[in-house]
């Protein structure tokens, strides 16, 4: 009710052609919201690829490492949490304490990985397995596909939050439903994927 009172009150002081204006800024806001969400399902459609193949990664090396237990139970239970932050981040995208959550769950999943991609150098049967060879390239190519839906989110965060504090939509965003700044996805991962140890899978 009160915030009817407002717009109706700012409405008497511009005037009636003050409609249209706000009616813009109102559009606006919606937009930009919309694009960063849009943005952000991507970003989880290849999330929950990742999460399905690391599964079936960790069951082909199992055969190999029987004395790697930890190491593979660390890959799953990181790969578990990651799963987590994603459906909550996933319920309120651009959320800060949502993306900070999923970036902080991927980047220890990816640290996980990275470990358990160490220790496979010590098995050189695993590189001759067409099956780990493959799931290796799918992972790699969906990180890939990660990374570049969530630079086109945090674009369309970037664009939304500069409108929404800028002047006049600051005024009459909080009274819109835009009172927070949307929260950018950062994945420490993003380095730690160029910084992993390279496994080659070529046959020897």
């Amino acid at each position: 009710m009160w915030l009817i009172l407002i717009i109706v009150g700012i409405i008497a002081i511009v005037g009636l052609g003050g409609i249209g204006w706000l009616v813009a800024i109102y559009n606006t806001l919606v937009r930009l919201r919309e694009q960063f969400k849009n943005g952000f399902a991507q970003i989880e459609v290849q999330l929950k690829r990742r999460h399905d193949l690391i599964p079936n990664l960790v069951e082909t090396a199992k055969g190999y490492m029987a004395h790697e237990r930890e190491t593979l139970e660390a890959v799953i239970a990181a790969r578990n949490q990651a799963v987590s932050g994603l459906s909550k981040a996933a319920s309120n995208p651009g959320d800060a304490s949502a993306m900070q959550g999923l970036g902080a769950a991927e980047g220890a999943l990816t640290g996980a990985m990275g470990r358990l991609l160490a220790v496979m150098e010590s098995y050189p049967e695993l590189k001759a397995n067409q099956n780990m060879l493959k799931l290796q390239e799918e992972i790699t190519a969906t990180e890939n596909r990660v990374a570049f839906a969530r630079q086109a989110f945090n674009d369309g965060v970037t664009r939304y939050n500069i409108y929404r504090k800028s002047f006049p939509p600051v005024v009459f965003a909080p009274l819109f439903g835009h009172g927070q700044d949307a929260g950018l996805l950062e994945m420490p991962d993003s380095a730690q994927i160029q910084d992993a140890p390279k496994v080659s899978f070529a046959r020897t």
